[in-house]
């Protein structure tokens, strides 16, 4: 995130993704309790059905915005050495890429899977 997304801007994506997160995740709660697959055969073929494998291809970014707007403030509200703050903002920022492409990888081998 850049400076255009300070203020009111980082308030209403905190806001949005964690609204759906909040919706995406009590249906995944309410779906395994309720309905919990038999075996694994049976999670990747719910899992690659299109509307979960699209939800679940949305939260993936959705997660990981949320997580940055908010490691992003509190680097910029604490700390203060301004090499320090970069150092930090590069890792974090590596750490989510990284995790972020090693989950669609995930993904969409479950998806060619079955």
């Amino acid at each position: 995130m850049s400076r255009k997304a300070s203020g009111l801007m980082a308030w209403l994506i905190q806001r949005t993704t964690a609204v759906y997160l909040a919706l995406f995740l009590s249906y995944l709660l309410l779906h395994f309790v309720f309905n919990p697959p038999a075996d694994h055969a049976a999670l990747l073929a719910w899992a690659n059905q299109p509307p979960v494998a699209i939800g679940l291809l949305l939260c993936v970014p959705l997660v990981l915005a949320h997580a940055w707007v908010g490691i992003r403030d509190v680097l910029i509200d604490y700390v203060h050495v301004l090499g320090l703050r970069i150092g930090l903002m590069m890792l974090f920022g590596f750490v989510f890429i990284a995790s972020g492409l090693w989950v669609f990888k995930a993904i969409i081998t479950v998806g060619l899977r079955g």
